[in-house]
């Protein structure tokens, strides 16, 4: 039985200091996340933070920074008469990707996780919330990021807790489209990364354009310049193995 855990006074008056603004149904769909990701807990390692009330702002409140980008990518999608598209890679328990589609839900969102059960958790809590705008790939990013179905053909790309920045840019860059936004979620250590990712963005054709402190760590933001040459990603595990340098 999935208990239902309401948004604590803590996250409603920090959303409100962030200036954050919910429409009606988005408290009501991030509280049914909230509880199937915290009853999944259970049954799989989903998340190390085993409080839900903490889970509201470690969780829900870190994903909800990159509003400000999502709005702007809807906008633009909008005046290009298209729909908006974001790819959240390593998706799993959902964030950031399935939190903002509970508060965007014109937003196309397509979650990349690897791990299968994982993935069939992604489908079940966009099904139980209604999310009908989201798809699940139980697939390699490195895969992803080579199908035309997929590479340079989403607005937003976003990562949480994937790895390194030289490392995550290979996953996440091929996936934009070009003048796409991709929004790496770190800790306190991302300027660190980002001079360690030089050579890595050059290669992409990606630049950081953007570092904006969250009350969890940094939200690195990077702009897409010019396609991305045809042998990035490379082969599965060789990203990780050997970081463009």
């Amino acid at each position: 039985m999935v208990v239902m855990t309401s948004a604590p006074e803590t996250f409603l008056s920090d959303a409100e200091a962030l200036g954050l603004v919910f429409e009606p149904g988005d408290l009501d769909r991030l509280q049914r996340f909230i509880s199937l990701l915290y009853d999944a807990n259970t049954r799989m390692n989903l998340t190390a933070i085993r409080n839900p009330a903490d889970g509201w702002n470690r969780h829900v409140l870190d994903s909800l920074t990159l509003l400000p980008w999502v709005h702007d990518a809807v906008e633009r999608a909008r005046v290009d008469d298209r729909e908006p598209r974001l790819v959240d890679v390593g998706s799993g328990g959902g964030l950031p990707g399935l939190v903002l589609a509970c508060v965007v839900p014109e937003l196309s969102v397509t979650l990349v996780e690897a791990t299968g059960k994982k993935a069939r958790f992604l489908e079940e809590a966009a099904r139980e919330i209604g999310l009908d705008r989201v798809s699940v790939l139980a697939e390699r990013v490195e895969n992803v990021g080579r199908d035309p179905v997929h590479r340079e053909s989403h607005d937003l790309v976003t990562g949480r807790a994937v790895g390194p920045l030289n490392v995550l840019a290979e996953y996440l860059v091929p996936l934009a489209r070009v003048d796409g936004t991709i929004l790496a979620i770190k800790g306190a250590k991302a300027e660190e990364e980002i001079v360690q990712a030089k050579q890595a963005l050059y290669h992409l054709h990606a630049e950081v354009i953007e570092i904006r402190p969250t009350p969890t760590g940094r939200i690195v933001a990077i702009a897409k310049k010019r396609a991305v040459p045809r042998a990035y990603p490379r082969a599965v595990g060789e990203p990780k193995r050997k970081p463009l340098v």
